[in-house]
């Protein structure tokens, strides 16, 4: 063995070197990118209403259920009538009464006044028979009046929809006591729907528009319409840093019912980044950072960078690289600070 070393070093042969390490690389490129954000939202109506009794009383009939499609006028709820229908009666019955008293005052009036023109009766005796009269005919009116009040109050003991709609929740049972105006169904209207969102308030300020904005159902892309935004909260949600954004549907497909969920997709503005794939991505202490190559020395280094958003092949870097630098796209995982490397096929 000492013979053959020593023949080969008498030979002059040169040792092997190690082999570099091969990666693909690309050159950067300042471009324009003009991205879109897609968020997930929900169909809500227009318009809802809370429906509630006009009077106190205890439910004795509950009819509409919640995800019951009803129609104006409908019957939803009833409460025990048997105090307003006995009301009503007494003022049936005081309406007769005041009628009685009117006709016979009216007679009595119209007796004195043919008896004055004969002179048959004093004034004073005319003047009071019109008196009676006219306090027959106020007592008349006042007993009609509590009539319609009282048949108000009974026909209140209904609840009924005041527009045709979907009733979306309700908060009392038969045999509950409830109070005037508490709540006892929501009504979503029939008609305008909107699609409503919680936007980052760094996408609403980026946002290039706020007509023509693609919606798509989340369970069936192929059922879409179009939607411009109606109303933006005025109040930010501290919790979710969100705002509240209400999209008004041009159309609503059937699929899009009450409650579906939706995607909407807006263009945001146009920013100049560097595109690059993303097997080119690597990390500096949890952050991001790609392997840039010296081209005169062919050797790597670590480059930390600013990542604006990912996309589905690519990501896009906001900062942190110049036009015109070699980037290792793939092969990351095998490089070390400072490694010679050899580019396979010459960067693209």
């Amino acid at each position: 063995m000492v013979c053959l070393g020593l023949l080969a070093a008498c030979r002059n042969e040169p040792v092997p070197q190690a082999a570099l390490t091969r990666v693909k690389a690309v050159t950067t490129e300042i471009v324009d990118f003009t991205p879109s954000m897609t968020l997930t939202g929900v169909v809500e109506a227009r318009t809802r209403t809370d429906l509630s009794f006009r009077i106190n009383g205890k439910i004795s009939e509950r009819i509409a259920n919640v995800g019951d499609h009803v129609v104006t006028g409908q019957v939803l709820a009833k409460l025990d009538p048997d105090e307003q229908r006995e009301e009503a009666v007494s003022a049936k019955a005081s309406v007769a009464s005041a009628e009685a008293l009117e006709r016979q005052t009216s007679v009595a009036f119209e007796r004195q006044k043919e008896l004055l023109t004969r002179g048959n009766t004093t004034r004073r005796d005319h003047d009071q028979a019109e008196a009676n009269l006219r306090a027959a005919e106020a007592q008349l009116k006042q007993a009609q009046s509590d009539l319609k009040l009282a048949e108000g109050q009974l026909s209140y003991t209904e609840l009924r929809a005041d527009a045709d709609g979907i009733i979306t929740s309700q908060t009392a049972e038969a045999g509950q006591v409830v109070a005037q105006a508490q709540p006892i169904f929501t009504l979503a209207r029939d008609g305008a729907r909107d699609a409503v969102f919680n936007v980052h308030e760094w996408a609403l300020n980026n946002a290039t528009t706020d007509k023509d904005l693609a919606i798509t159902l989340v369970s069936d892309p192929a059922v879409k319409t179009m939607g411009d935004v109606r109303e933006i909260a005025p109040a930010f949600n501290p919790e979710s840093e969100t705002v509240r954004v209400k999209v008004g549907l041009r159309q609503t497909p059937d699929p899009m019912s009450l409650g579906a969920l939706v995607n909407g997709t807006a263009p945001m503005k146009t920013q100049k980044v560097v595109l690059l794939p993303w097997s080119a991505l690597f990390e500096i202490a949890g952050k991001p950072a790609v392997w840039v190559i010296d081209p005169r020395s062919t050797t790597v280094s670590l480059k930390p960078i600013v990542l604006s958003r990912y996309t589905k092949d690519r990501i896009v870097v906001a900062d942190g690289l110049q036009a015109g630098e070699v980037v290792v796209s793939a092969g990351v995982q095998l490089l070390r600070p400072g490694q010679k490397v050899e580019i396979a096929g010459g960067a693209r």
